[in-house]
């Protein structure tokens, strides 16, 4: 065989046998690239986002866009030359995979933990919005969940009310802990609740409910730092004033919290908060109206430019990451509360751009 014919044919072969090591060699690295936007104050699948009742609302024009990102599934295993492909592809990441599944988390509990984000999300961003119009909300502090085979087991319910701990009043979710750990395990803690049946009952009537009950839980020794725990996780409930429903399938995690609260503050008041203009962006929200950081920045960048927006409000917390790689004809927005993101809203509006809070890298 002629000698330049035997190179290329091992050559050949080499190549071979790496295109194979790349299908078939699984690497641990998973992948996200931009999911879809979807315009708060429009519809999805012919319903209403952003459904109010009993409140009297506004027509809206232009977009605020909730921002999502594509992962690949808990049970997924790239290959090599996915992987590749990835890091070199602009519009997508490769990550290790324990950063989108932490401690061998499965694609059902992943499912069900951006369920419940979603749904906190949903809650914060009504109380936010109302809060930014000043409409009153009645809040309260609750049972959240109560473990299986823990002190609380059987006492203590969800839903059930808080009123107080060992007769001091609670006030936040963080409060119950705080009483709770000032024991020893062992001691005995004092509840004083309003059960979750009768509570429900007052509040289809319009009322508050009064009557309460006190509940001696014996604490016990938790397993990481030896506190004193009853075993419950503590929330907060909201009462609105009017019918506040959000609509959207197919959706987790808490990242859509501000563009949400956004959309009902534009609804719930005259003219547009955007003047007609493509506004995309992301961040959780609290309570308060407190904008916090959100996983896939650089995908939702993309993913917001590729459907036509202009101005992107980013969490400050995430601009540094979003001002060092941000596409063409976007410009970053950055904000640290919802009042932050109306007031830019407004310059928006106004065609003020040049004040717009900007992001930098540095």
């Amino acid at each position: 065989m002629p000698r330049r014919t035997a190179t290329m044919l091992a050559s050949t072969l080499v190549l071979i046998a790496l295109l194979c090591a790349g299908v078939f060699i699984k690497v641990p690295y998973s992948e996200m690239s931009p999911g879809p936007t979807v315009n708060t104050l429009g519809e999805v699948s012919g319903e209403p986002v952003l459904q109010i009742s009993g409140h009297q609302t506004y027509p809206t024009t232009g977009h605020l866009n909730m921002t999502t990102v594509r992962v690949t599934g808990a049970d997924y295993r790239m290959n090599l030359a996915e992987a590749v492909y990835g890091w070199l592809a602009h519009d997508s990441v490769v990550v290790p995979h324990e950063t989108l599944y932490p401690d061998g988390q499965t694609e059902e509990q992943s499912t069900q933990e951006n369920a419940e984000e979603f749904s906190q999300s949903q809650e914060s961003a009504k109380v936010a919005a109302l809060d930014q119009l000043g409409i009153p909300v009645t809040s309260r502090v609750i049972v959240s969940s109560v473990q299986k085979d823990s002190p609380a087991e059987a006492l203590l319910h969800a839903g059930d009310v808080i009123k107080a701990v060992d007769g001091t009043a609670v006030k936040a979710p963080q409060d119950v802990a705080k009483l709770v750990t000032k024991h020893q395990p062992g001691q005995d803690v004092v509840f004083t609740v309003v059960p979750a049946k009768d509570a429900a009952t007052a509040e289809k009537a319009g009322k508050e409910a009064t009557a309460t009950e006190r509940i001696t839980i014996t604490t016990k020794r938790s397993g990481e730092g030896g506190r004193a725990i009853v075993g419950i996780q503590a929330g907060t409930d909201h009462t609105f004033p009017f019918t506040v429903d959000i609509k959207l399938a197919d959706v987790g995690g808490p990242s859509a919290g501000l563009m949400f609260s956004l959309g009902l503050v534009d609804k719930l008041t005259p003219g547009d908060l955007t003047g007609g203009r493509f506004v995309a962006g992301t961040g959780t929200i609290d309570d308060t109206g407190k904008v916090g950081p959100i996983g896939g920045i650089a995908m939702k960048l993309v993913g917001a430019r590729n459907a036509g927006a202009r101005y992107f409000l980013t969490p400050a917390d995430n601009c540094a990451s979003a001002a060092a790689d941000t596409p063409d004809g976007l410009t970053l927005i950055k904000v640290k509360t919802i009042d932050d993101a109306v007031k830019a809203l407004e310059k928006v509006r106004e065609g003020e751009t040049a004040g717009l809070p900007s992001c930098s890298t540095g």
